[in-house]
């Protein structure tokens, strides 16, 4: 792996650090100028690279100096424990697919598209409009921006059949990303306690959700094609659940998408039972080879809660997202969020609604379907001539991920070991499950960077699934 200019000096000076006394004067910055034949920024961001590390301080108008390295005693947090008292619920922990990897792996694990995939230029000027306006000094509504909320009411709206009510923009609550709207859907709808029905496997925020607020998961068999509707109507009945939790569109980590016939079902399965669906439409954006036909455009009796996120296709420093609910569950989602966070950043509300209302926006998703449908193709095609074992069983029409089933009595965590020692950070299925995992699964991510190196990381994948396959006889 090369190494730039500035990470060479910090690796020069590193070295004479550790060999001098505490206190001792680094040479000037013209002295290291001259020394490693290098411009004087890269000598101040090496410098800044070892003042950031703790090896040495900066005294103003004296110099540089070697920094005494403090030996960190061991605390006792022993009190906590009788202070804490034991949880009430148990939290799961964050899934893999946040873990933050170094730039030399083949990174499949994350649930972010790369930075190239997102619309940088509309964001960047975005970002500098809002910050020359009032926006930067001002408090918005509890419920949002008014032009965001017509905005996400105008985009269910337009895809309404004839007949329906469409909603209006006081039906739209901004959050501050669809996580903290899954925590207030599951607060004000389910309760703590009481059954929540949910796809299995599922989106593993949504089960962090609801172990934050003691929702108890029921989970309903999901696969590419979504969930069996007798499976739905059955739960439903045996459990006195009031809301469904789904993701009729590229779900998370399947990448299935619901008929329009089983959306219709599940719809009419929820007025029957006078429950609410909770559609989680997070990948509206990443359509593929069809577009999201979210289920909430045949709702307008108010059975659908609909959440739709901006972050992942606008960008990751803008957690915003619009909730469209109707009647007294709105009022008591926005009651909700107001206790919880008061309002959303204004800044971020007009980032979003200045992004997704440009021309070049409508052009950004054109270019962003074949960007993705390139990467989709490469890495499944390099699944299969180089990890055949490792089977797909649908090829996603949208979203960003692929699912793998593995031959049973693989040894997964072995195999995400073996791999990211190899150089190719994968992530284990297991964290998409509600309850025990139907077998063992990979979720590879094919949004992430450098897809030129897919088929290496094929290659790699191919060979760990031979070494943990199961032996004869085990």
């Amino acid at each position: 792996m090369s190494h730039s200019s500035s990470d060479r000096i910090v690796s020069a000076l590193r070295e004479r650090i550790m060999a001098a006394p505490v206190g001792a004067q680094l040479p000037s910055t013209r002295q290291l100028v001259a020394q490693f034949e290098a411009s004087p920024v890269t000598v101040q961001k090496a410098l800044r690279t070892l003042i950031r590390q703790g090896v040495i301080e900066s005294r103003p108008g004296v110099g540089t100096f070697v920094r005494a390295v403090r030996t960190a005693r061991p605390n006792d947090y022993g009190w906590q424990t009788a202070a804490l008292g034991s949880p009430q619920h148990r939290i799961p922990s964050l899934s893999s697919a946040l873990r933050a990897t170094p730039n030399d792996v083949i990174a499949l694990h994350s649930g972010y598209p790369d930075g190239e995939l997102l619309p940088e230029r509309l964001v960047r000027a975005a970002f500098t409009r809002a910050a020359r306006s009032a926006d930067t000094v001002s408090r918005p509504p509890v419920a949002g921006l008014p032009e965001l909320q017509s905005w996400f009411a105008s985009e269910l709206a337009a895809i309404m059949p004839a007949g329906l009510t469409p909603p209006a923009a006081r039906d739209v609550v901004i959050l501050p990303g669809s996580q903290s709207g899954l925590s207030t859907l599951f607060r004000t709808l389910v309760g703590a306690g009481r059954p929540l029905l949910i796809e299995s496997p599922s989106y593993w925020g949504a089960m962090l959700a609801a172990a934050q607020v003691g929702v108890q998961l029921v989970p309903i068999p999901s696969g590419p094609g979504g969930p069996d509707p007798d499976d739905l109507d059955r739960a439903f009945a045996q459990t006195g659940a009031r809301a469904f939790y789904g993701q009729p569109n590229f779900a998370n980590p399947t990448g299935g998408q619901w008929s329009a016939e089983l959306g219709d079902a599940v719809l009419g399965i929820v007025r029957e039972h006078g429950a609410f669906l909770v559609e989680d439409n997070w990948a509206h954006d990443f359509g593929i080879t069809t577009d999201a036909a979210p289920v909430a455009a045949r709702d307008d009796s108010g059975h659908v809660i609909y959440i739709r996120s901006l972050t992942k296709s606008v960008s990751p420093s803008v957690r915003v997202a619009g909730l469209i609910a109707r009647g007294p569950a709105r009022d008591r989602i926005l009651a909700d969020t107001q206790a919880q966070a008061m309002y959303v950043s204004t800044v971020l509300q007009a980032v979003a609604v200045d992004v997704v209302t440009q021309p070049a926006w409508r052009t950004h998703l054109r270019s962003l379907r074949q960007q993705l449908a390139a990467r989709r193709d490469l890495l499944a095609d390099a699944l299969r001539e180089h990890a055949p074992a490792a089977h797909l069983e649908s090829l996603p029409r949208g979203g960003l991920n692929l699912w793998l089933r593995l031959p049973d009595g693989t040894g997964l965590h072995r195999l995400v070991s073996d791999c990211e020692a190899q150089g190719v950070v994968v992530a284990a299925g297991d964290d998409w499950f509600p309850a025990e995992p139907a077998g063992p699964y990979l979720r590879l991510n094919y949004s992430g960077p450098n897809p030129g190196a897919f088929p290496e990381a094929a290659e790699v994948l191919g060979r760990a699934l031979a070494d943990a396959a199961p032996r004869p006889g085990t």
